[in-house]
């Protein structure tokens, strides 16, 4: 009868364990808008979202409507902004701490195209500032290179988290170059894919292998 019990005990600690992985993390994306100028164009930029087993978020600047988050080239844009905010917290508080993440951005430029870039990540607990960070990619009118790019940039947090704020801007210009003309800045794909401790990976794994060899020592 002890060993039921304890096999019982260890089947319901390993179903709630998957039970709260399965439930997955809460994403609120608040926005995910472009604005292109002259004329300050709004466009709305769809996103894809994955909340199980790790938050996964995809801004298809690309598919952007009326228009994609581009200037140059055959429009008549010279400059314009993307702005991504949203939050990520643990609803059940039992998934542990999101330590980092991997940014990737990928987009064209030609000539004076140029995009910057900025980002911050804050703590909704505690107000602290976890990440900023900015870059750019820039044509060969500014010493850059011409053409596709995609860039994977990894960022560890100052501090695990596991209740989050996220701000990103773009800015693309073409340093008033003709438009429509050669010069381009294109804006086509923002994704954040979320790391967590290494603890959250192996919690569900030794529940099932404890489990495990309980059923051997039988």
């Amino acid at each position: 009868m002890m060993r039921i019990t304890k096999l019982i005990g260890s089947l319901v600690a390993v179903a709630l364990a998957a039970s709260a992985l399965a439930s997955g993390w809460q994403v609120n994306i608040t926005t995910s808008t472009g604005v292109l100028n002259p004329g300050s164009v709004v466009s709305t930029v769809p996103a894809t979202v994955i909340t199980n087993p790790l938050p996964q978020i995809t801004f298809n600047t690309a598919a952007g409507a009326p228009n994609p988050i581009l200037v140059g080239n055959g429009t008549s844009f010279t400059n314009g902004t993307f702005t991504g905010i949203y939050t990520i917290t643990d609803p059940t508080n039992t998934k542990g701490m999101l330590t980092g993440f991997n940014f990737v951005v990928s987009g064209f430029v030609w000539e004076f195209g140029q995009i910057i870039w900025f980002k911050k990540v804050v703590d909704m607990n505690t107000s602290e500032v976890l990440y900023t960070g900015s870059g750019v990619f820039s044509g060969s009118s500014w010493g850059g290179t011409d053409g596709a790019f995609t860039v994977n940039i990894p960022v560890t947090l100052s501090s695990p988290s596991n209740s989050l704020m996220v701000f990103e801007v773009f800015i693309l210009h073409i340093d008033g170059a003709q438009a429509p003309g050669t010069s381009t800045a294109s804006l086509q794909l923002v994704e954040q894919d979320w790391v967590p401790e290494p603890a959250s990976l192996l919690a569900l794994a030794v529940g099932l292998g404890g489990l495990a060899l309980r059923r051997r020592k039988r």
